[in-house]
């Protein structure tokens, strides 16, 4: 089984990071591995104000057909192009905007990974 990593340009709204806040695009970086932990992604954003989110993999499924989550993620599809993700940490909450096309993409190379057969 072999790690996918995608990388992409994201918009961050957010009160967690005035930083972040209002930045434009600024890259992230997908990554999954089915070793390590077949049921999360990794979300993390780079730069000078660097963050790194852990995803369950079905929870961003679900939130591109419909809201989903409760507590600290939420999913939700933002018209036909956007889905966003949202984060509440002790330091507030991060909103996340991706192209529904660019998460849809990697989450189909992850259960690509996911059905590799294990070398001997």
């Amino acid at each position: 089984m072999s790690v996918v990593e995608q990388y992409a340009r994201v918009h961050v709204l957010t009160d967690a990071d005035p930083l972040l806040e209002d930045r434009g695009a600024v890259p992230v970086v997908l990554r999954y591995d089915p070793e390590t932990d077949p049921r999360f992604v990794r979300v993390g954003l780079s730069g000078p104000v660097a963050r790194e989110w852990t995803v369950e993999r079905d929870l961003l499924e679900q939130g591109l057909r419909a809201p989903a989550g409760s507590g600290a993620i939420r999913v939700w599809p933002c018209g036909r192009v956007q889905a966003v993700v949202e984060f509440h940490t002790g330091h507030g909450v991060s909103v996340v905007e991706f192209e529904m096309k660019t998460l849809a993409r990697f989450l189909r190379r992850t259960h690509a990974a996911a059905a590799e057969p294990v070398p001997h």
